[in-house]
């Protein structure tokens, strides 16, 4: 009978997935281009807890993320738990939270995030985000663009005069501050649970995960990775 060792990282190394877009979790990159920040430290320390070297395989965006487990390319992943990926990947709950909200021009009537699901509509997102998958679930009368992530959708936003770019809210302040004119509405749409992932169909596995995670929140060593890294003003513990 196997381990959970070696059903977990049956090639001896704990390969993990890492989206390399997301600037609250990985802060920087090292001289080969691997990831530095949360994501990378903390599944380091899963890694660790098995007695495995990490070997972190860095992906651009989300959506190639979730899609490489199919050729099973790697045993663990750090993305957002949503209900399109949940479909072909197993998740623990969150280990921490990021709001998504709207940016704005300066002089749009809109204030709050619910008015801007009307007829007639215009929203640029990213495409395949944690928060565009729920946006393309949510939205009942507004019409969705996807742009090749945050500078694509950004880009349509301006360029086709649109009437919101979705975002996370730290990357939509960043924006708003180096350009002049817009603005990012006080309240949310969604907060972005970023856990977790592995292969379905082992219990123990993601028990496992699960377990790690419920202990470094409360050990409070979650904490501290988002304060060693310098994202505490934007990224929170998962309650």
């Amino acid at each position: 009978m196997t381990t959970l060792k070696e059903r977990l990282a049956p090639t001896g190394k704990l390969r993990i997935g890492i989206n390399m877009g997301n600037n609250l979790l990985v802060t920087g990159k090292t001289e080969t281009g691997g990831p530095i920040g949360v994501a990378a430290d903390l599944s380091s320390a899963i890694a660790a807890e098995l007695g495995l070297a990490p070997l972190h395989i860095p992906y651009p965006n989300p959506g190639q993320v979730a899609d490489a487990l199919a050729e099973g390319a790697w045993d663990i992943a750090l993305i957002a738990d949503e209900p399109a990926r949940a479909e072909t990947i197993a998740f623990t709950k969150a280990y921490v939270e990021i709001e998504a909200t709207y940016l704005v021009r300066e002089d749009s009537p809109y204030r709050r995030c619910d008015e801007l699901d009307a007829p007639g509509l215009r929203i640029a997102t990213s495409a395949r985000s944690a928060y565009e998958l729920y946006l393309t679930r949510s939205l009942k009368h507004a019409e969705l663009f996807r742009g090749e992530r945050m500078t694509g959708a950004m880009e349509l936003f301006e360029g086709q005069k649109m009437d919101a770019l979705a975002g996370l809210r730290s990357a939509l302040n960043g924006i708003a501050a180096e350009t002049p004119g817009l603005r990012v509405l006080e309240d949310r749409f969604t907060t972005v649970q970023q856990a977790v992932g592995t292969r379905p169909g082992d219990p123990e596995a993601l028990a496992f995960l699960g377990d790690f995670l419920e202990r470094a929140k409360a050990s409070g060593f979650i904490q501290q990775l988002i304060d060693r890294h310098g994202v505490g003003d934007r990224l929170q513990v998962a309650s």
